[in-house]
């Protein structure tokens, strides 16, 4: 269990088929495998507040996967004949990760539309990764997304979450990337006590005023996620929530996706069932997509918080 759960949510989230009370686990099978994502590491250039996966300059808890073992899973794709049409790379930053654009190559030439989340900063804007993005961008174009992390389209509550100087460093690797044809996209957060219709016009206003193309009101395109806070107390998923909540289990991200880590220290990488628990061991299938296509328990309050009530998903 993570020693982080919140004590609201102590004697909660431990049986992988009961909740506390008794009741039946909702469960999730992987229906529809659309996208594998690869963490290509933790370490990133900036330490920000309440990252999910506590990327720092110092965080290696998770290293860098290769090329050579990106391929080798977008081979097994193909052998499991997996339906998949996204390969996604989230981080840390991948763009600190010396062997991205030969990722992102591998990637693209299979045919796969592929999505980069991404702070926008430094690592991306150093002149060979630039040079390699405009080549795969010249022989690929839309299929290639960015998605930048702008927590907030204001630079005292973005640098508040990321660091001073953090709004300015993203936007001009934003403006890079509109100038230089790029599909971008972005990531905000929902804080500051905001409706959802409040921050879309917030956004869309950003947007328009820099001429970034990105439509504030679709969710594509403008993705605001929940925050995951693990202080909150947050109830159990059961087999009768779905009807109660008017939901299907398809809906939830790990119905359609599974993600792909090398731990530090590890002789092969990993599956996970979901993006958002790196280091939970109980969220670990095994090293091939063979071994990760069985069910899901929705044990964690993230299960809960981000996907089921949230309606969040890490890809669209």
């Amino acid at each position: 269990m993570d020693q982080r759960i919140a004590p609201a949510n102590r004697g909660k989230f431990i049986d992988p088929d009961l909740t506390a009370d008794g009741s039946p686990r909702a469960r999730v099978a992987l229906s529809h495998p659309r996208t594998l994502w690869f963490n290509t590491g933790t370490l990133c250039n900036i330490a920000c507040t309440n990252c999910y996966i506590e990327s720092s300059p110092q965080n290696d808890r998770l290293a860098y996967i290769t090329a050579a073992e990106v391929s080798d899973f977008l081979d097994q794709i193909t052998a499991r004949r997996w339906p998949a049409r996204e390969i996604g790379f989230t981080g840390g930053e991948p763009f600190m990760n010396p062997e991205i654009l030969a990722m992102l190559h591998a990637s693209l030439a299979r045919g796969f539309e592929v999505l980069v989340l991404t702070n926008a900063m430094a690592p991306m804007m150093r002149p060979a990764i630039q040079a390699g993005l405009r080549e795969l961008r010249e022989e690929y174009g839309a299929r290639l997304t960015l998605r930048v992390s702008l927590d907030h389209w204001q630079r005292e509550k973005h640098d508040a979450i990321r660091g001073d100087g953090s709004f300015d460093k993203t936007l001009a690797g934003m403006r890079w990337l509109a100038d230089h044809g790029f599909r971008m996209t972005v990531a905000g957060r929902a804080l500051w006590g905001l409706s959802d219709a409040e921050a879309r016009a917030g956004y869309g206003a950003f947007f328009a005023e820099n001429d970034f193309g990105i439509n504030p009101q679709d969710p594509a395109q403008t993705v605001i996620f929940p925050e995951m806070d693990e202080r909150a107390e947050v109830p159990e998923i059961t087999t009768a929530c779905w009807d109660i909540l008017g939901k299907s289990p398809d809906d939830v991200m790990c119905a359609s996706s599974r993600m792909v880590v090398r731990r530090k220290g590890a002789e092969h990488p990993v599956v996970l069932a979901c993006t958002l628990l790196a280091y939970d061991p109980r969220f670990e299938m095994g090293h091939s997509l063979a071994e990760a296509e069985g069910e899901i328990a929705l044990n964690h309050p993230h299960c809960a918080k981000f996907c089921v009530l949230g309606g969040a998903a890490c890809s669209v």
